[in-house]
């Protein structure tokens, strides 16, 4: 549970920022380091508060991820072969179940992980592609430990979207994938049942350990 929950910390960040109002002249990099400080001082004295109003918060968190995260995306992604098949309602409604699992995780997790800091690197790699991007940052949890996170951003129809999260080599898209692709063979390719059982898990432990995304 608590890797759920420094999930949600980290990915809250990309969450709560303002990128579809972002001029394509001005980098993510650019915006999500103008966010941050102000970011970190909304949510930082107000743990207390939002403890006690969870379901203000989920508001919030619910608002802000469906700005900024393109889950009909993500959901195909998570799906990965198996998509193909499935039928428009399925697609809809995994994506649908995906968000409001991550909306879920996200509450709980800005009012229990402990951090003190979260700054985005002076040095990013140059973008490659227009309508492609990655923005590098760190979360500093309080017992000192950092973690790299690295952002995946898409240009889409004239918005960034993010669209995967790696953290501390993690990639967490696939990682999601590998799930859904284990369900459907624990499940018997039942797209219904995999639906209906999902819950997005990461480990503390891995997350600790790292991997080489």
């Amino acid at each position: 549970m608590v890797g759920r929950w420094f999930f949600a910390v980290i990915i809250m960040v990309a969450a709560l920022i303002p990128l579809q109002s972002m001029a394509q002249s001005q980098s993510p990099e650019a915006m999500i380091r103008e966010n941050v400080e102000s970011l970190m001082g909304d949510l930082e004295g107000r743990k207390d508060y939002y403890a006690n109003n969870l379901g203000e918060l989920e508001a919030l968190v619910d608002s802000n991820l469906d700005q900024v995260a393109d889950f009909r995306y993500i959901g195909a992604s998570v799906m990965g072969n198996y998509f193909r098949n499935a039928t428009p309602e399925q697609r809809s409604r995994f994506a649908d179940v995906f968000r409001q699992t991550l909306i879920d995780t996200y509450t709980r997790g800005l009012v229990t992980f402990d951090y003190d800091e979260l700054r985005v690197l002076d040095a990013q790699q140059a973008q490659r592609y227009e309508d492609q991007a990655s923005v590098a940052m760190e979360v500093v949890a309080s017992n000192g430990q950092v973690y790299p996170v690295s952002y995946s951003l898409r240009l889409s129809n004239g918005e960034w979207r993010v669209v995967n999260v790696i953290v501390n080599g993690i990639n967490l898209g696939l990682t999601f994938r590998n799930q859904f692709d284990q369900a459907m063979r624990d499940n018997n390719r039942d797209y219904d049942a995999v639906i209906n059982g999902w819950s997005p898990e990461v480990g503390v432990e891995e997350l600790e350990q790292g991997g080489d995304a």
